[in-house]
């Protein structure tokens, strides 16, 4: 079994090769520290599992690597946070482990991946994964925001965009902003994805907001939204759109 390791914090990466060392069928294909660094080892050693953190400082996520890469091998997330457990077998991962972890409890995980090898077909594309992992009726109708003793209800109809800041989303509704604790991918995975598109690494929008798209540069655009916002918009977000606006 080849397996690709990939955490923002070295000492993590090597706790995990101490541990794969007592697992001789295991061959470590490669490490990586970044987000970016992932993506060119996934698809240079092609493994058959990903031991994946979540939290990959600002350069992006878990879930956004697998949004990059076509075909994702098996995924095993490893994480000190519990709390994005359901985004992670939505999109089909294997296991979730939960930092720190003993040795049982990797072998336990491995015996998972194994069973799933012989059970299942290659997992399909991220994309396919995340279309189907909630029916259309079940995405989220609001978005709860915790402002000390208060809470904002934000119905996902009112929500303009969302705008990443590290483990931090900003809101834009009616004119007004809002910070929530989460991730921009956690974010997308709860809401439609025939509403909202994920236009740049950076920003999420909803489509009926959008009043113009306007060149940019060589390969980059502006949304121009209803409220006069200007929301960069990537090549990948650009194809995206326009697989939206002509479908």
């Amino acid at each position: 079994m080849r397996v690709v390791i990939v955490d923002d914090e070295p000492l993590a990466c090597q706790a995990m090769r101490r541990l794969l060392a007592n697992h001789p069928e295991v061959e470590i294909a490669g490490e990586a520290l970044s987000l970016a660094e992932a993506e060119t080892v996934i698809r240079q050693t092609e493994p058959d599992l990903v031991f994946l953190d979540i939290e990959l400082g600002s350069g992006g996520d878990g879930f956004a690597l697998l949004t990059a890469l076509k075909r994702p091998p098996l995924v095993v997330f490893v994480t000190a946070y519990a709390e994005h457990a359901v985004e992670a077998f939505a999109v089909a991962a294997v296991d979730y482990l939960l930092k720190p972890f003993s040795a049982d409890r990797l072998k336990l995980s491995l015996d998972r991946v194994r069973r799933r090898v012989g059970e299942k077909p290659p997992m399909p594309a991220a994309a396919e994964l995340k279309a189907s992992a909630r029916p259309p009726d079940q995405y989220a109708q609001r978005i709860a925001v915790k402002d000390g003793a208060r809470v904002h209800v934000i119905p996902v109809e009112k929500l303009d965009y969302a705008e990443a800041q590290d483990d931090y989303v900003s809101l834009r509704s009616e004119k007004k902003d809002y910070l929530k604790q989460q991730t921009i991918s956690s974010l997308e995975a709860s809401l439609d994805p025939a509403r909202f598109v994920r236009v740049h690494r950076s920003y999420l929008v909803n489509l009926e907001r959008i009043a113009k798209i306007e060149p940019y540069t060589k390969d980059a655009r502006l949304a121009l939204l209803a409220d006069g916002s200007q929301i960069p918009v990537s090549r990948a977000g650009y194809a995206r759109l326009k697989e939206l606006l002509e479908g």
